[in-house]
């Protein structure tokens, strides 16, 4: 599986990792032209190369006009640019995750809702660049996996709207659960919200390189500080060894026979949004006769909590059972086809590095459909089709 590995030893934030990614090769002009689907302007992109204690690296930074002025947004403001926007559904839905767990993050900090949180800082238009950003990168880089150092996030204090906060900050600290971290010797903020909730969403695990990583490419991603040490987050890009594949899981049930079942398509998605890998819902009889819905999740245990926590905010159930799984999965990474109308990209999945199969990406393919008049059935049977010399190769043809 295309794996990412983050050492994280100047700590991390929004511009840096998506500095390291363009540096790994996501095209700038792919990333400009797909900010520009969102329904934000005002902005400035400035992105460039510049030397970090001897490291070269990538510096990206979002110069904002009056649109970026740092105001109050809400969760549901932001969702709606997010929403609002052309951007592949995948990509859309993977930035409200951040979001969500920024917010989630805030409003136990604060002791409010999630949808009550003011977000100050992270609400402005350079941080909504940053995640968006971020995200495109991973869908074009194909990574199906992020590991990260333990992060440094610097000591002292900062200053926020609340006032001076100790590093890391609040709703920093509250991300990084679960999550390896220590000071280190700097007194700066090191890791921003931005940067521990992008951690946060993405991570399959941190402390160290994941055993029988190979890496292939590095890049750097630069911060605006200028240290003692390089003030760099190093993306060291490579495949993870067959044994990775494998991991442990929990599946969380719970029986309900109460619930309003328009209810139940908000329930799933919430779930998603805090870290769910599946959900689904199986219809049951109980005793009495009476039916039912069995509520099913797998999570790893890093989302278990929010998970749970979900489940008996949004449903009526009193409680659940959660039992360890183990899941196998195939290796996977994306291709592009050219059809007659444009491309599609193809998830490619394979075992032993021998392709067992191919299957175009929905989106793409429903948007050749819409913008060509075609019925979307023949813009997928088309790609499939071109997708067929993909089997029989362990390359997966063309990464993305």
């Amino acid at each position: 599986m295309r794996t990412l590995y983050l050492d994280c030893f100047s700590g991390i934030s929004g511009n840096m990792f998506l500095g390291a990614l363009l540096d790994l090769g996501f095209p700038e002009s792919h990333l400009r032209q797909e900010l520009a689907k969102l329904p934000v302007n005002g902005y400035e992109l400035i992105i460039k190369k510049v030397e970090k204690q001897g490291i070269a690296a990538t510096y990206l930074d979002v110069k904002t006009g009056f649109f970026g002025q740092r105001r109050h947004r809400h969760l549901p403001d932001i969702t709606a640019i997010i929403d609002g926007s052309d951007l592949p559904a995948a990509v859309k839905e993977d930035a409200k995750k951040v979001f969500l767990r920024l917010a989630e993050a805030e409003a136990k900090v604060h002791g409010t809702t999630v949808d009550k949180v003011h977000f100050h800082e992270v609400g402005a238009v350079d941080t909504i660049i940053d995640i968006v950003g971020t995200v495109l990168g991973l869908h074009w880089l194909g990574i199906g996996r992020v590991y990260t150092s333990k992060l440094r996030t610097g000591s002292g204090f900062v200053k926020c709207s609340h006032g001076r906060m100790p590093v890391p900050a609040p709703a920093t600290a509250e991300l990084l659960r679960g999550i390896a971290w220590e000071h280190g010797e700097i007194a700066k903020e090191l890791v921003t919200p931005t940067g521990a909730a992008l951690v946060a969403v993405f991570s399959a695990g941190s402390g160290g390189v994941p055993d029988g990583f190979i890496s292939d490419t590095i890049g750097y991603g630069a911060g605006s500080w200028d240290l003692e040490i390089p003030n760099v987050v190093r993306a060291v890009l490579g495949e993870a060894a067959e044994a990775q594949a494998q991991a442990e899981y929990l599946v969380i049930e719970a029986n309900i026979d109460d619930l309003n079942p328009q209810i139940f398509p908000h329930v799933m998605d919430r779930l998603f949004a805090v870290g769910a890998r599946d959900v689904w819902l199986t219809p049951i009889i109980m005793k009495k006769g009476r039916s039912a819905t069995r509520l099913s999740v797998l999570a790893d245990s890093a989302a278990f909590p929010a998970a749970a926590a979900a489940i008996l905010a949004e449903t009526t159930t009193i409680g659940m059972r959660y039992y360890p799984v183990n899941r196998l999965e195939a290796e996977r990474r994306t291709a592009t086809v050219e059809t007659p109308w444009g491309e599609v990209r193809v998830k490619v999945s394979a075992v032993k590095g021998q392709t067992v199969n191919a299957a175009p990406e929905y989106e793409d393919c429903r948007k050749l459909a819409a913008e060509h008049g075609l019925p979307l059935k023949i813009v997928w049977q088309k790609a499939l089709s071109l997708a067929w010399p993909l089997y029989g190769r362990t390359d997966g043809g063309e990464e993305q």
